[in-house]
This record gives structure tokens, sequence and C-alpha cells, in this order.
């Protein structure tokens, strides 16, 4: 999944530093305006994705260490490179590659499909001033000429880079934007005005709406996310995440949907070190194994595709699985098709939450070996929850204290 970056002098969200911008508020009438309080945003799968035999699996991979500045090794690098996101199929959904939800901006209002993430914290589109070459045809973009409400930012810019180069960069405007039944006025608004081949090159995802908390914002001068101006007129500052696998979920955002889940939620307190969602896991099993009370440290991303956990872990998961084995090709683990791999199980507490062994095929690397939805988080410091544990569990982000609960969800 693509999401924000740093600017080019930076690794996003370096573990080493993080640069946050002066919190200048200049915008003007950052004003939430609502038809109701509590919204319901649905979510669909990308419909567009590329799903050429074997090219998935390791791209998201790589997208989601090169996201927070990890160098990629050489087998992997090699594969990603050699495959062409442009090639639209609509088959993809059955792995989860990517959500997107319709969000309106300007007057009259121009939709976008944007992906949510909290794994960021920019608002950005296409737009009219990206150049034709890296907008496929079809593609929904955002043109400011076309909204009354669209005001030049003078003097703000930002830009965006993965530690594996993929970049976009741009201006900004303010400008209205409604989620659901819900507007804010004078919304940042981030206009493409350069964008890699690794963006150009998805043919449905028109731009991103980052989640994250606002000191990762990379605008200069510093702006307020969408979810920082909705806040303060929400009932409950939080919003949840209800992915699904193979169709369609939704983010509620002020409220929390009994119905959405099973049991109870369990709540974890969130660290967040690099301006990201982060919380401790106690423990783990695989299958009906006992809990094995290794602590981790993790970070939740609804842009990351995969499960990304200590070697020593991934180890342990794949021994379970007959046939499974390690591919140098891809530098990730593959394992037989025809075998469903056993239940992870990750412990809040001592709350277990189920992430089902049939989430873990992330697609055909052969006519019979399949990509592991979990792999290894390698030299990152926190592990990555992204979809694969994502759309198993029901979600909530709570800002204000800050915290994550998790609950189980009805199997599907």
């Amino acid at each position: 999944m693509f999401s924000a970056g740093p600017p080019t002098t930076l690794i996003f969200f370096s573990l080493l530093s993080f640069v946050a911008a002066s919190k200048l508020d200049f915008f003007h009438a950052h004003r939430p305006n609502f038809n109701t309080t509590k919204i319901s945003i649905p979510q669909t799968p990308n419909p567009n994705f590329n799903t050429s035999l074997g090219s998935y699996g390791p791209a998201a991979y790589a997208f989601a260490m090169a996201k927070y500045g990890v160098n990629v090794d050489t087998p992997l690098a090699v594969a990603v490179n050699a495959r062409d996101t442009v090639v639209a199929t609509p088959a993809y959904s059955y792995y989860d590659k990517e959500y997107l939800c319709a969000v309106k901006i300007g007057t009259p209002p121009q939709t976008l499909p944007l992906d949510f993430d909290t794994g960021s914290a920019d608002l950005w589109v296409f737009s009219s001033e990206t150049p034709s070459s890296s907008v496929s045809m079809g593609k929904a973009i955002y043109n400011p000429k076309n909204s009354s409400t669209a005001k030049l930012v003078t003097g703000a810019t930002w830009a965006l880079t993965y530690g594996d180069g993929s970049s976009s960069s741009g201006d900004v405007y303010t400008d209205n934007v409604t989620i659901g039944g819900l507007n804010v006025a004078a919304q940042a608004v981030e206009s493409a005005q350069k964008v890699s081949s690794q963006f150009a090159g998805d043919t449905a995802l028109s731009g991103l709406l980052g989640l994250a908390f606002g000191t990762a914002n990379q605008v200069k001068p510093a702006v307020k996310t969408f979810f920082d101006n909705i806040r303060p007129a929400l009932p409950l500052p939080i919003f949840t995440v209800n992915l699904k696998k193979g169709a369609p979920g939704s983010y509620n955002f002020g409220y929390i949907d009994t119905t959405q889940y099973t049991g109870a939620l369990t709540y974890t307190p969130v660290t967040p070190r690099y301006s990201l969602w982060e919380f401790g896991i106690s423990g783990f099993s695989i299958g009906t194994a006992i809990k094995n009370s290794t602590v981790i440290d993790a970070v939740a991303d609804t842009g990351t595709s995969l499960l990304l956990l200590p070697l020593s872990i991934v180890k342990a998961y794949y021994a379970q699985i007959a046939g499974s084995s390690y591919s140098t090709n891809y530098g990730a683990y593959v394992y037989p098709c025809n075998i469903t791999p056993p239940d992870f199980n990750f412990y809040i507490g001592t709350a277990k939450q189920v992430v089902p062994g049939r989430y873990m095929n992330y697609g055909y690397i052969s006519n019979t070996q399949c990509y592991g939805g979990i792999q290894s988080q390698g030299t990152l410091m926190f592990s990555l929850f992204g979809d694969i544990a994502l759309k198993a569990q029901f979600v909530v982000f709570d800002a204000s204290v800050p915290r994550i609960g998790w609950a189980n969800k009805p199997t599907s």
C-alpha cells in the first residue's frame, strides 16, 4: 500500500529522529460542519490493482519496509522492480491489497477514491497540477480551478519520499472536504505536482487521507489533519476500522458500532514515539498452542497490507506449515497453496485476538506456491500490524488517551 513519507532530507518517521514542523496554524476558518456527528464511511477494495503472478506480495512487502526507511534485500528489490502496477485486473480484491473510500473535495464537490492511512498524516491527491503522463486514464483528480472555495496557500509546500525513492510533492490549497455527512471548511489539501511511477501506476487510487498523529504531517508550515479538525465536534474523539476480507468494510467516526464485533473490547495504551499508533502486545500463539509471553512493540497501520513480525516469530509460524520455506527469489516465506495455515493469535493483556489462517494467503508465487501474509519486520524497531491483521479485528483508535481497542469479529 502506498503511504506517506518524509521530505527527501529525512527517512519517513525516522527511527533516529523525527522533525516535527512548527504548529503555526495560519490556515483560517477550520470550522467543522456536520449533518450528523456520527458517520460511517464505506470502504471498497480497489478492483484495479495488478495481480500478475507473484507481483503483489513482494511489492506489498517492499513498500511496507520502504515506508519506514528500511532497505529491502537484493532478491526482493529485483522482484519489485520487475513488476508493472499499471496492469488492471478486477480479480485482485481477493487479496485485499487496498481499500478506498469516497471523499468529496471542493465546491461543487469532486469525488475522489482515497486510501485512509493510519500510518501517515497527509491528505494529498492527484490533481490538475499532476503531469498528465502520471495520471492514468479514468483516474479521478482534484481540480482547484473548478472549486469556488479553493484557495492556494502561498508558500506552503509538501514533499513525501519513501526509502525506495518513490515520491510525491507539490503545493497546498485549502478547500471544503467532506466524508459522509461531515464537512471541514478550509481543510489543507495537498495537490501533487510530481509523483513517482510507483504512485502513478495505481489506476484507481487518487490519493491518501492520513489518520496518524498530526505531528507526522509533512506540510511546511504545519497544518492540521482532517481528523484533528473534526475531533472537537465528535461525540467521542475516535474512529473505528472494520476492514473485511474480500468485501467492503467501513470507517466510523465519533462512535462505536457494537454490532461490528463479538465479545468485549480490550484497550491498550498508545505510545506515539514516532507520531504513529504504536502499542504493545503481551504475547502470541500459533494455532492451538499455548501463549508465548514474548512482548512485541507494534504499529497499527491501515496503509500496510502485510503483518510484519520479529523473525523468530515468523520462523515459528511457518514451522507449523508443511512444505513452507524461505524463498531467496522473493526474499520472503512461501507455502503450498493447498494448505490452510494455522491461526495467528496475539494478546492484548490476557485477551486473545485471532487472525484466521485463511487470511494468510497473499497471492500466488507460482501455480502451487503462495506468498505468506506474515513476513519478517527486518531491522524495523517495531512490528507492523497491517491489513492482514486489521481485517480480522474490529479496531478502535481513541485519540483522547491515546489508546487502541481490539475485538474479535464474527467469522466470515
